[in-house]
């Protein structure tokens, strides 16, 4: 069964409403902001006009994301066309994705597509982005390849995140919110002088809700009914010290701490043949799974714990200062990001396989230093710099028999034969025991770049990027297997075949050697390294046609850097009439990611500049891009050799004759797709049985439309009191979030809406807000998932089960906030 709305019925009627909606601009009130042109973004590393940058940006100001109720990355979707934002069995496990383009985020091996820089910080995985961002200055998304300036190279884009810095004015603001499912977050912060010469700023905030959906614990030991909470808090406080003109000191601290109950997965297709996964699962447990899922209902099935706690943490120091003619930034950070969760890997009510809370472990070490000099000579702007990352990563992957696996495995899915070679309830699969698993890397990167415009004339400006980076991993793998089969399945294969025939003897074998019950893999544990060195890049030219008129062409060449699956390596069996032997591939590398970009792209202002319309038709060829795919028994990454995008990103912002109206919106056209390529084309050819439908298909994630539409009014209503109202939506056409591409996993077109109302004090002071996230209650399905323990893709639909974690449901509350 495939999720779906009436999506282009909503979005119609979206755009409807939103044509004539009414908005208010920030929560203080203030006047509708100015136009565009007027934007100042970092696009290049240096304070520019967003009508002057030749870059394809979308720029989402303080006031227009406190509207829209934006606090997260994954909520900045509702306002910027072309990007999606999901997790999957965790909020650590958080993706974004650009113009299609993106990696799975359950792999840590997998460094991300996108980006995420906060305060010129480079994260290293987009699960930090889940945390409360707090008062921010802007966010800047740029779309494409970014092969120069931004940290660690990213090939489909960067989340520039800047927070607001403290100010030598002082002021103050607190905000208390209520909803459902129990919700409620209160935030607050102060800023002001210290000294002279010192200011700071404190930032302060907790969030809660309950679970959004119930879940069947069956036999448990699982007690809790409810899944999808979400409880956090955060602090950031800065310094700012700014001893003369020309030279200043910023230093940030900030640590998140959430706890979750997160995540269960619906179920979204069941087979219905009698020898269907769910049905044996059943008759092992009764109430197991639903055989007539209704994703709709938000009903799981799990029986173990999947509680989950993530601190993020670090400090950085920003040092600017002018030397002469030259202007001298320094970015020093270290951050530490630490989760610990546990896991129903079965997604079921039966007690199968799972990851023990608590044992479940990622945690990233990271320190950096960039350093970059800029300046001007005559037309010439330049600017050069190093970057300089050490990450070390630590991780635990346990993964435990349940009480029920034996009865479900050896009785039902091999009819009890496991027992005919001595593979007995006593001896094998017993509970607590399976895979612990461990992995240590360390990455280290540097990396000197440059970034050059020449003003041609008064209105060409041609500019040039280069990159060259060195990464270095090494990885330290310890697989650790208790009680399991294989050893013991290959040494009986040939008395079995002869008493059940090859074919079923085989299919018997394979069930007793899937990745966690392979004890062979213990004398696998040891070191791989990776050396990489990569130049990558910019060049482009700009044209000012008129003031208000811009046109310009790029090329990029992006790059990610290669690494190592987290999971145990690739396997198989192979047979010959008597004898059944085991393959198991040594390495886990997968190769570097590379992308050549190309763009034609158009900054204009119409009608007194009250219009703005910035857009860009793009071509990017991507070579071996890293697909990460969980196949229901483990995690594979192989390289895809070819993935194309081409389309047209368009942003605009409208300031119509109408006081305190603004209207903004964005479109993305991107046709996303693999080239094509068969077995011999991947790493380990084995794979392609999972991936034949993907050969010149549309990739997953890849909406042929993205488009948002937002509209904000604000009026007078009496003496002292202003009245607002925000609405905002995102509209995704049909795309599949499976990485095979089974059509179980698609997501039909669906139109989200958010809507806030509320009104103030025209001082400034006080507000007081009504509002509604998903307002529709549109159900979105984040990622689908083969259910493990099944057939595999070339087997019949008929007896698998297909599994999706759902994106939230409508929710709603009230605000009150007061600044000062």
């Amino acid at each position: 069964m495939a999720i779906y709305d009436r999506g282009m019925l909503r979005a119609l009627t979206a755009s409807t409403v939103l044509s004539c909606a009414f908005c208010l601009s920030s929560a203080a009130f203030a006047a509708a902001a100015a136009p565009s042109g007027d934007v100042i973004v970092t696009a290049q590393k240096r304070e520019q006009s967003l009508q002057l940058v030749p870059v394809d940006v979308t720029v989402l100001s303080a006031s227009r994301m406190v509207q829209a109720g934006v606090t997260d990355i994954k909520s900045l979707q509702i306002l910027t066309p072309g990007l999606t934002v999901t997790s999957s069995t965790s909020e650590a496990s958080t993706t974004a994705r650009i113009r299609g383009i993106g990696t799975v985020g359950d792999n840590p091996g997998l460094e991300s597509s996108v980006g995420v820089v906060i305060d010129g910080v480079y994260r290293p995985r987009n699960g930090v982005g889940f945390d409360d961002l707090g008062e921010l200055e802007r966010i800047e998304v740029l779309k494409g390849p970014q092969g120069t300036l931004f940290g660690k190279n990213t090939s489909a884009g960067v989340i520039n995140i800047l927070t607001a810095a403290p100010t030598f004015m002082p002021g103050y603001f607190a905000e208390l919110t209520a909803g459902n499912y129990n919700g409620w977050a209160a935030s607050g912060s102060v800023t002001g002088p210290l000294s002279d010469t010192l200011a700071g700023r404190l930032y302060i905030s907790g969030r809660s809700h309950d679970g959004y959906q119930s879940v069947m614990t069956g036999g448990g030991p699982r007690t809790t009914t409810r899944d999808n909470d979400h409880h956090d808090w955060t602090t950031r406080g800065q310094l700012l010290y700014a001893p003369k003109d020309g030279m200043r000191l910023r230093l940030i601290g900030d640590y998140t701490d959430q706890h979750q109950l997160c995540c269960t997965a619906v179920q979204i297709s069941v087979g219905s043949s009698a020898a269907s996964r769910a049905i044996l699962l059943n008759q092992v447990r009764p109430g197991a799974e639903s055989l007539t899922p209704d994703p709709n209902s938000r009903v799981t099935y799990s029986n173990q714990n999947t509680a989950t706690h993530t601190v993020d943490e670090g400090v950085s120091a920003q040092f600017d200062a002018k030397l002469g003619g030259a202007d001298f930034t320094s970015i020093s950070a270290w951050r530490e990001w630490n989760s610990v969760r546990g896991g129903d890997w079965d997604f079921s009510a039966a007690d199968i396989v799972y990851k023990p809370a608590g044992q479940y472990t990622d945690k990233f070490d990271t320190l950096s230093e960039e350093a970059r000099l800029s300046g001007k000579v005559d037309r010439l702007t330049w600017l050069g710099g190093v970057f300089v990352a050490s990450e070390t990563y630590n991780g635990v992957s346990p993964l435990l028999y349940g009480t029920d696996y034996y009865n479900f495995l050896a009785g039902k899915i091999t009819g009890g034969a496991p027992g005919l070679i001595g593979i007995l309830p006593t001896t094998n699969f017993l509970p607590g025991m399976g895979q612990r698993d461990s992995f240590k890397q360390t990455d280290t990167t540097w990396a000197l770049f440059t970034n050059e415009t020449y003003a041609v004339t008064d209105a060409l400006d041609v500019s040039l990027g280069l990159r060259y980076t060195d990464d270095a991993k090494t990885l330290n793998s310890t697989f650790k297997t208790t009680d399991g089969s294989c050893i013991q399945a290959l040494a009986a294969y040939a008395g079995l075949a002869s008493v059940v025939g090859a074919a079923k003897g085989q299919a018997i074998t394979n069930a007793m050697c899937l990745p966690w019950e392979t004890e062979a893999f213990d004398a696998r544990s040891g070191v791989q390294t990776s050396s990489e060195k990569r130049w990558s890049g910019a060049a482009s030219a700009g044209y000012r046609w008129t003031p208000d008129l811009m046109t310009y062409v790029s090329y990029s060449r992006g790059y990610k850097a290669g690494g190592f699956n987290f999971d145990r390596p690739t396997s198989s069996v192979s047979y010959t009439a008597t004898t059944a032997t085991l393959g198991i591939v040594n390495s886990t590398y997968f190769k570097p990611e590379t992308v050549d970009a190309y763009e034609i792209g158009l900054k204009s202002q119409w009608l007194h500049r009250s219009l703005t319309i910035n857009a860009a038709a793009f071509d990017q060829t991507y070579q071996n891009f890293q697909l990460n795919a969980f196949n229901g028994s483990s995690f594979i990454v192989e390289s895809i050799p070819k993935v194309n995008s081409t389309g047209v990103d368009m942003d605009l912002t409208w300031l119509p004759p109408v006081e305190g109206l603004r209207i903004d919106g964005g479109t993305t056209y991107a046709q996303t797709k693999y080239g094509q390529f068969t077995a011999a084309d991947l790493t380990y050819p084995q794979d392609f049985a999972g991936f034949w439908r993907l050969p010149g298909a549309t990739i997953s994630y890849a909406p042929l439309w993205s488009s948002t539409l937002s509209g904000d009014y604000q009026r007078p209503l009496a003496t002292h009191l202003i009245g607002r109202i925000n609405v905002s939506a995102k509209y995704n056409s049909d795309y599949n979030t499976g990485s095979d591409l089974a059509p179980q996993k698609l997501q039909r077109a669906y139109t989200l809406i958010n809507l806030r109302a509320g009104v103030g004090d025209s001082a400034q002071g006080w507000t007081i807000e009504a509002w509604a996230q998903n307002l529709t209650n549109v159900t979105v399905m984040q990622l689908a998932i083969n259910a493990p323990l099944q057939g595999g893709e070339t087997d019949p639909a008929a007896i698998r089960t297909y599994d999706a974690f759902l994106a939230p449901p409508r929710t709603y509350g009230v605000t009150l906030r007061y600044r000062r």
